[in-house]
């Protein structure tokens, strides 16, 4: 193998482990938006939880946090504005990351 081989291996290597640990903060992102949003309306326990599961599955709709955000909104609505959503979104992501980072 040559240096060029394994610095190649290597990029991809850490390619491959950032697009893992983006996806991982994302899921547990949207699990912890679920669980707020199950707080403000009122859920506890394994409702609360039920609730965090679909906002999760809603992620899978399409690329971006667009499906997640409509979610919440149309589920929240009265109780949150969009903007307090994303807002929510960005706080719990840098959350998510500390928590996996933490998990390491």
């Amino acid at each position: 193998m040559t240096t060029f081989d394994d610095r190649q291996r290597a990029f991809e290597s850490k390619f491959a482990h950032d697009a893992e640990m983006q996806f991982r903060a994302t899921a547990r992102r949207n699990k912890l938006l679920g669980l707020w949003a199950a707080g403000l309306l009122g859920k506890t326990g394994a409702d609360a939880d039920a609730y965090a599961v679909e906002v999760v599955k809603s992620d899978f709709e399409e690329a971006g946090d667009d499906d997640v955000l409509r979610k919440v909104a149309a589920d929240l609505s009265g109780k949150a504005t969009p903007e307090d959503i994303r807002a929510k979104m960005d706080a719990l992501l840098a959350e998510a990351k500390a928590q996996l980072a933490s998990d390491i």
